[in-house]
């Protein structure tokens, strides 16, 4: 094929693109020299309503953390698109790549151009059986996440991390090396990517990345999977070797319902229930003696079809520590339609609740409205 004919294939494919639900837009569809590539533009357009009101102050999505620090009167709407997101996926043979950015960068203002900026959320190279690159951590188990319009659901409950590692998959059976970052220990959590990352920053101490296994069981009557987490801990006067588990799965129960779960058990730390506390912790502000923190955190969600294209999620997720005696916990059910099979509709309710050692229990309803074209 000469580059003339190369590239008017090029222009006729990106023109005559199809649109696939599950594969998202081809762009591109050639073999060449007997090596198939393709290029695939995917992500979904999404846009939220959301009303808070109670003591705890507005946030786009809850996580597992405190904002503000203490309770604040709250009766806030906000209209947002930062979800939204765009990804693109190139095949050349056995070697994909892939990379996808939302609009959570920050930046921009509501006063005049509500702007945002980029934010990296993926960024792999697979072959065969290996992954490289920033990706969700191994140790989190994608499947059993519930369908929520908050984005990411019940985050107090959940492991939810992205970060660079290797991963080695074989069967059922998923290995790899990510990352290592105590947080905690003072420094500012600065990525090993950043350019010109020296002095307190560069974390001296982190010298052995953390390690995951997980064990993922696929069966006619769902999903079930274990995963183990091993750390070093070696900062703040600590060096302590740490592990956590986690168990997941979803069950298909009646009709095209499921029944998703998770828990975590351990020193998971910064893995699970995203802000709500650090790997290492003061216990003794006196004496300034530290700890390596334990947590417990577990998410529960049914979801129910009405219809073929109507259905329901309810869900809960909740976490606990032990050396700083933090409680929280979010709930919340929604009702989502199809309207087409790449638009989809839907309201939520939900409250998300704090109830730590030393503070009165408070807690934020929201209600929100969204809708999501999926390309």
């Amino acid at each position: 094929m000469t580059d003339k004919n190369y590239k008017k294939l090029l222009l006729v494919t990106a023109m005559t693109a199809s649109l696939n639900a599950q594969a998202g837009v081809e762009l591109m569809s050639s073999t060449i020299n007997g090596e198939e590539t393709k290029v695939t533009l995917g992500g979904y357009a999404k846009v939220d309503v959301r009303h808070v009101q109670g003591d705890i102050a507005y946030q786009d999505y809850w996580v597992a953390n405190f904002p503000s620090g203490n309770a604040v009167d709250t009766s806030h709407t906000g209209f947002n698109v930062k979800e939204s997101r765009l990804n693109f996926k190139v095949q050349h043979g056995d070697v994909t790549g892939f990379v996808e950015f939302d609009m959570y960068g920050g930046g921009g203002n509501e006063v005049v151009s509500n702007s945002s900026n980029p934010r990296l959320r993926h960024f792999y190279i697979n072959y065969k059986n290996w992954m490289v690159g920033q990706n969700w951590t191994t140790f989190m188990p994608l499947h059993a996440l519930p369908e929520a319009l908050d984005f990411g659901g019940p985050h107090v409950g959940e492991v939810f991390i992205r970060q660079t590692q290797v991963r080695y998959t074989h069967g059922a059976w998923q290995f790899a090396i990510e990352n290592p970052e105590t947080n905690g220990d003072g420094d500012i959590g600065a990525p090993s990517s950043a350019v010109g990352v020296t002095g307190p920053q560069a974390d001296k101490d982190e010298s052995i990345p953390d390690f995951v296994a997980r064990y993922n069981h696929k069966a006619d009557w769902g999903t079930l999977s274990v995963g183990t987490l091993f750390r070093q801990i070696d900062q703040g006067g600590l060096d302590e070797f740490s592990v956590s588990a986690n168990i997941a799965g979803r069950i298909k129960t009646v009709g095209k319902d499921d029944f998703r779960f998770q828990a975590t058990f351990g020193e998971p730390g910064r893995y699970v229930a995203a802000g709500m506390t650090p790997d290492i912790v003061v216990i003794d502000q006196n004496t300034e003696e530290t700890a390596v923190e334990s947590t417990t955190a577990y998410t529960v969600a049914y979801r129910h079809f009405w219809t073929e294209n109507l259905r329901s999620t309810l869900f809960y997720g909740a976490a606990e520590t032990d050396e700083l005696e933090r409680k929280r916990a979010h709930w919340g059910i929604n009702l989502m339609t199809d309207v087409t099979s790449h638009l989809t509709t839907g309201v939520e309710l939900g409250n998300y609740a704090i109830k730590d050692k030393g503070i009165e229990s408070i807690n934020s309803n929201y209600l929100q409205f969204s809708a999501k074209y999926s390309f």
